[in-house]
């Protein structure tokens, strides 16, 4: 093997785990709120394009980017708070399946509501980082990182890093797994469960929108933005519904393996797998582990 071929190997490896960080952020505001509440969110994709397009129709109406961003924020989390209190927590003892076909109806709402409010065309965003290579690892190592992917590898890294000491070190963090752990008896021990799942939902507004800026930057903010969910599925397969760790991990694995396929695989299949080679990876991995490599085994007793 030639010492071309081995940069080239590098240069797809770190291109997909780089987009692998991308697919975790979204991944992260499903693990968030199925941690907390047991409900599969479908409406985070939804969410996504929401905070994107809030943040752009604020942008071309004249805030600049440090007064949009906090205007951003407070909206989602706004947002991820009415959802709760309007839409599940009326159904906190329906079976999941009723909160699960709620939030498919939340997605079209929202998706319908952010086109009404800021017009359904296709916005560019500039966040002022170059999607080039980085010259001097270029250089040095003949392999082209793109200076984009890896800002929002590095926002990724922080977002997460504060989401695990809020988790680890704050009351607040305590209680959120010890409601994870079992609702009962956090309600038991005076934990109040209602305060805790809006927290929940906030935080990933919050989630959602870091994604939203992030791919909006790279694919333009658009509806297409609500179909990076389907993405972040394989992902949550992998690492599980309820691991914050197993989100980046599986959007790594994810990641990678996908560009991989598309570069080696592609050429003897005709091409194009980079759009479902994730899915058919993650059943197959369903059939071995079912609960994910971070995700605890359920076992029940009949």
């Amino acid at each position: 093997m030639q010492l071309s071929d081995v940069q080239f190997f590098f240069e797809v490896l770190i291109g997909g785990l780089l987009s692998g960080v991308m697919y975790s952020l979204v991944a992260l505001g499903f693990v968030l709120i199925y941690k907390a509440s047991g409900v599969f969110n479908f409406a985070q994709g939804s969410m996504v394009f929401f905070a994107a397009l809030t943040f752009v129709g604020l942008l071309e109406r004249g805030l600049n980017f440090w007064l949009a961003l906090p205007a951003t924020l407070l909206v989602m989390v706004v947002l991820g708070v009415v959802i709760e209190r309007v839409v599940l927590r009326p159904l906190v003892n329906q079976p999941q399946i009723t909160l699960f076909m709620a939030t498919i109806g939340l997605s079209f709402l929202i998706e319908g509501l952010a086109q009404i409010v800021w017009g359904a065309g296709v916005h560019g965003l500039d966040l002022g980082i170059e999607d080039a290579p980085i010259q001097w690892i270029a250089d040095a190592a003949g392999i082209s990182v793109s200076k984009f992917d890896l800002m929002a590898a590095g926002v990724a890294a922080v977002l997460v890093s504060t989401l695990a000491v809020f988790f680890n070190r704050t009351r607040i963090g305590r209680a959120l797994r010890a409601v994870a752990d079992d609702h009962q008896a956090a309600l038991a021990v005076g934990i109040p469960l209602q305060q805790i799942w809006s927290i929940v939902w906030a935080v990933a507004g919050g989630v959602a929108l870091v994604a939203g800026l992030l791919w909006g930057a790279r694919n333009g903010v658009q509806f297409a933005l609500t179909f990076v969910a389907l993405k972040a599925l394989p992902v949550l397969i992998l690492g599980g519904f309820d691991s914050i760790p197993g989100a980046i991990v599986g959007g790594l694995i994810i990641g990678a393996s996908e560009k991989l396929a598309e570069v080696f695989l592609g050429p003897y299949v005709g091409g194009g797998i980079e759009g479902w080679f994730p899915y058919v990876f993650a059943l197959l991995f369903l059939l071995v582990r079912p609960e994910g490599l971070f995700g605890e085994k359920i076992i029940r007793r009949i």
